[in-house]
């Protein structure tokens, strides 16, 4: 075993070596929004804003751990689809997100070294979200309690409890950074979040019977869990769909995103061997 450990530790050395600094920043950018609700599969039309605090620590040249906070907003509409059916389903729906995420980077290129590097990323995250959306008068609705596609209620049991409004997505993506000075690295970074739920945009399975939505959470679950007879141009009117009848897909979870320009600061034993860039030395002049 002992010499089994000491392989282990010889084969890694190179990739273990002496942890360097850590970095403290921003990302500021952009949100989207995957599921049943978007046609496409980013609807940039959607796109909304997004602001994070994120931690690094550098484990050697090539290895960063990371952790963040970050806040974003999503949205979706049937009202921009192009298909007719889905015109005429009428639903839409808007969340704010906010997500914890830990996860690592693996640096291309040794940043110090070149001054810059693509990399990518991947790890964990949890968030909230707590879908709601505008009735025909204006007013916010939140939709979860609604029970809109029966989740919750004893007459449906095949479709569950209520859904979590905290949830596990899986951060992966991409990025590039650029050492603007010893100090300050800026970049910009596009990453994915496929989740586990399909209830980001409280739509799913199917329709339930109206009578019993009504009996068990009011008018008002009933107006939000079908929106056709809102309809009113080059569609007549619709009916509330049967008891069963397709209102969604929970074929594919849903997805979000948040992309954005990164501006980190870096801790640690200042500029010794370090890369002197262009900008470096001339605020050194």
């Amino acid at each position: 075993m002992k010499k089994l450990i000491g392989f282990v530790l010889f084969i890694s050395a190179p990739f273990i070596s002496k942890a360097q600094d850590w970095h403290v920043g921003l990302i500021g950018g952009i949100t989207n929004y995957s599921g049943d609700l978007s046609e496409k599969r980013v609807d940039f039309r959607y796109t909304r804003p997004m602001v994070g605090l994120m931690v690094k620590k550098d484990m050697n040249r090539y290895l960063t751990l990371r952790a963040g906070f970050s806040f974003g907003m999503i949205a979706g509409a049937d009202s921009t689809n192009s298909s007719i059916d889905l015109q005429a389903r009428n639903l839409s729906f808007r969340s704010n997100v906010w997500e914890g995420q830990l996860g690592a980077e693996w640096n291309i290129l040794d940043i110090d070294d070149k001054g810059f590097t693509p990399y990518i990323f991947g790890g964990v995250a949890v968030f909230s979200f707590y879908p709601w959306a505008k009735d025909a008068a204006g007013n916010k609705v939140p939709l979860r309690r609604l029970s809109t596609e029966g989740q919750g209620l004893p007459q449906y049991p095949e479709r569950g409890n209520q859904y979590s409004l905290h949830q596990v997505a899986i951060p992966f993506g991409a990025g590039f950074k650029y050492l603007f000075t010893d100090r300050w690295t800026v970049g910009v970074e596009i990453g994915l979040r496929p989740t586990f739920t399909d209830y980001l945009d409280d739509v799913s399975t199917g329709y339930i019977d109206q009578n019993t939505l009504l009996a068990e959470r009011g008018q008002q679950a009933v107006d939000m869990a079908y929106r056709g007879d809102e309809v009113g141009h080059k569609m007549t009117p619709g009916v509330y769909p049967p008891d069963g009848s397709q209102r969604g897909s929970a074929k594919y979870k849903d997805w979000y995103s948040f992309s954005g320009i990164t501006v980190m600061y870096r801790f640690g034993s200042g500029g010794d061997g370090r890369r002197s860039t262009n900008f470096s030395r001339c605020f050194r002049m």
